[in-house]
């Protein structure tokens, strides 16, 4: 028969390594300062994840309430007191930007109770939702930018119902990546998720560069323009910046995006 021996593993080399370096001279002073030691090598933890699922479907729930209320608003305003609009880009454009808020509103019920109570009406309805959000989002954008270098929203004609047929319909196609990138995952319970697939996977490499040249490159662009365009600079009305809340609402957004991205490529490196 063998005799016994020790398996000198990683793990037992380890352990070998701390007890010799550990003393009984100095007591429990040692014990703790290994302890202190130990605590500080431990990867960080944050309580944002369950902090935020406590609170969202609350803050998503008012979030909706508050959107249907004033887009309802907004539109019946429209309709009573059409001559009260002195805003140069007229209701056509108002129209349809509480239509895109609507939008976006809308899915807002279903994810907060998603995230309450687990995602359970399936992956389709998932990729449906963010496909509406991203939508909304890119014709919001479209017509922020469009009414900042234009005066087509000034009059309700032939040629300002084919731009907005034009838009609409861009604005679903550079969404669609946004839907195929998402997807239910199982955690905890299940969560619909806003990227169910690689960061390099090619579908979220289309996905990501629409999503920062509207949220980021966008909003550089437009005041640069302005400014730097004799015509547009004396186009000019001081309404055609309350457009532009859109963009300061979602560049931060946008940077979130770009910070996940070169975290996850590892170009970032994760710290406390």
């Amino acid at each position: 028969s063998q005799s016994p021996s020790i398996l000198e593993t990683k793990n037992s080399l380890d352990l070998l390594e701390i007890l010799g370096n550990v003393t009984y001279e100095d007591g429990n002073e040692t014990l703790l300062e290994y302890d202190a030691a130990h605590y500080d090598a431990a990867p960080c933890h944050n309580q944002y994840c369950a902090f935020f699922q406590r609170l969202a479907p609350a803050f998503l729930a008012g979030a909706c309430a508050a959107a249907a209320l004033a887009t309802g608003m907004l539109l019946v305003a429209l309709v009573k007191w059409p001559h009260a609009w002195g805003w140069p880009q007229s209701r056509a454009l108002v129209a349809q930007l509480a239509v895109g808020t609507g939008l976006f509103a809308a899915a807002l019920p279903a994810v907060a109770a998603g995230i309450g109570y687990g995602w359970r009406v399936g992956t389709g309805l998932c990729k449906l939702t963010h496909l509406l959000w991203h939508w909304s989002l890119f014709a919001q954008g479209l017509l922020v930018a469009t009414s900042s270098c234009s005066t087509v929203w000034c009059r309700w004609d032939p040629r300002s119902r084919r731009l907005a047929v034009a838009l609409w319909v861009g604005a679903l196609v550079l969404a669609t990546p946004a839907a195929l990138a998402s997807g239910t995952a199982e955690v905890t319970d299940t969560t619909c998720l806003r990227r169910s697939v690689d960061v390099l996977s090619p579908t979220y490499l289309v996905y990501l560069p629409r999503c920062l040249g509207l949220f980021l490159l966008l909003p550089a662009a437009l005041p640069v323009a302005t400014l730097a365009v004799p015509r547009l600079r004396e186009g000019w009305e001081p309404g055609v910046c309350v457009s532009w809340l859109f963009f300061g609402l979602w560049v931060p957004y946008g940077v979130g995006l770009a910070v996940d991205f070169l975290l996850h490529t590892q170009v970032l490196q994760p710290t406390c």
